[in-house]
């Protein structure tokens, strides 16, 4: 934590900064941040699993603890809010000495509905920053996430400071080790869920701990892009094997993919030339280039990939003016990364949160903005066959541009998507992903 402790007080300092500009051009004299509340399962008396507000833990490292309250102003020491109660039905966590106490005036709260003592008296020109409209009325808020502040500051979250770069560094090194478990299962036979246990176990995570819902996924599972079910038992034949699962640091998410193949067999072949695309992606995240740019250019290099493995019989530019390459890339070629796994300020061309468009062929993008360096951002392409998108492409006039013989080969497979964890410095970037020896 030594290395943490050092890079903080810069942290701290830039986002008292950002607080102060925000709040004099909107004629604000502070926030009020609200780290949440519990939310009851409905008819019963126990809560879904606390999630922080993302606002609250760019301060500080307090992931699972509801009703705590931040109080800034860009100038004066932030006043946060501790919720600690007298509770013998729960674990309550107490305050301790940490690297970042000194940096709040810290005061304690037994019983939550007693928080508005503690709150400025007078919130006319405090902007409250949290999901809970009705507690925030209730307590006499008027400006509840105000959208030309919410901008400004989702619009600078895309630049990470160093303290933030070294989170996002300790996140990926849980999640590697998940990983390398994960892959040990897999070669052992294990079923999804068996695998899931494995990644858990090492990375010391429980499965509401990682940042989302991982994706375990064997055979014509891989193909399905959110899968999450999670199969209990062991299939008849080990084919392939898609792991998309991360980890949390401080509040910092990592969100790393790998595509395996049970044999030496040509979906091994398809996934090491997946792999060299997905570094040659890597390799174009360059300072001043649009990420839109970059997405198409890998889309083209997928459709380089169709037609080396003789997928497509029709040339490049053809599968690109036609679109065909959707059917085996339908999604976007990553997205920023940070506090929440699909980091905020994706679309945003400046801090007023002007909107970048992007291409009507590529609707599924997450982020369509210029890259610039302190910035963090996930390279994920993929290559999938898809049941569905494959039964609309053979139906359409495009069909005959397929080699079906090839894809029916594939189709128990599943599908592929390599994904590492980019930071872009002015000079170069950094894999914080391969840097762990995560091939």
């Amino acid at each position: 934590m030594i290395k943490l402790a050092t890079l903080y007080p810069a942290h701290i300092s830039e986002l008292q900064q950002r607080s102060k500009s925000v709040l004099k051009r909107e004629n604000l004299q502070g926030l009020v941040i609200h780290s949440g509340q519990e939310i009851k399962v409905f008819l019963d008396d126990y809560g879904y699993p606390f999630k922080v507000n993302p606002h609250f833990k760019a301060w500080l490292p307090l992931v699972n603890i509801p009703n705590c309250w931040l109080i800034v102003n860009g100038e004066d020491k932030p006043t946060l809010i501790y919720y600690q109660p007298v509770d013998f039905w729960h674990k309550v966590t107490p305050l301790v000495d940490n690297y970042w106490n000194d940096f709040f005036d810290i005061k304690v709260l037994t019983k939550a509905t007693d928080v508005e003592k503690l709150l400025p008296y007078d919130k006319t020109d405090f902007a409250y920053i949290g999901e809970h409209f009705e507690v925030a009325k209730a307590l006499g808020f008027k400006n509840i996430n105000p959208e030309p502040l919410l901008n400004y500051i989702h619009y600078h979250r895309a630049y990470k400071t160093q303290y933030e770069q070294e989170c996002l560094r300790k996140s990926n090194a849980i999640a590697v080790t998940g990983h390398k478990a994960a892959k040990s299962a897999f070669l052992q036979g294990s079923s999804e869920f068996d695998i899931q246990q494995a990644y858990l176990k090492a990375t010391n995570h429980t499965g509401d701990e990682t940042p989302y819902g991982n994706i375990v996924a064997l055979n014509t599972n891989t193909s399905i892009l959110h899968y999450t079910a999670l199969d209990r038992g062991v299939p008849q034949a080990h084919r392939s094997f898609l792991i998309d699962a991360g980890a949390s640091f401080n509040g910092y998410a990592s969100d790393i993919t790998r595509t395996y193949s049970f044999k030496r067999d040509k979906f091994a072949e398809l996934i090491a030339r997946m792999n060299k695309l997905m570094l040659n992606a890597v390799d174009g995240l360059k300072p001043g280039k649009s990420y839109v740019d970059l997405h198409i250019e890998t889309y083209r290099d997928i459709g380089n990939v169709l037609h080396e493995f003789g997928f497509i019989n029709v040339d490049v530019d053809t599968a690109v003016e036609t679109g065909i390459i959707s059917t085996f890339f339908p999604h976007g070629l990553g997205h920023h990364l940070g506090l929440q796994t699909h980091d905020v300020g994706g679309f945003m061309a400046d801090e007023r949160g002007t909107h970048a468009n992007t291409p009507e062929q590529h609707p599924f993008l997450r982020t369509s903005r210029i890259i610039e360096s302190n910035q963090v951002f996930t390279i994920e392409p993929g290559l999938y066959f898809i049941e569905s998108l494959l039964a609309d492409l053979k139906a359409s006039k495009n069909g005959k541009m397929i080699n079906w013989e090839k894809i029916e080969a594939m189709r128990p497979f599943g599908g592929i998507r390599i994904e590492d964890n980019i930071i872009v410095h002015q000079l170069h970037n950094e894999n914080m992903t391969r840097e762990l020896e995560l091939k």
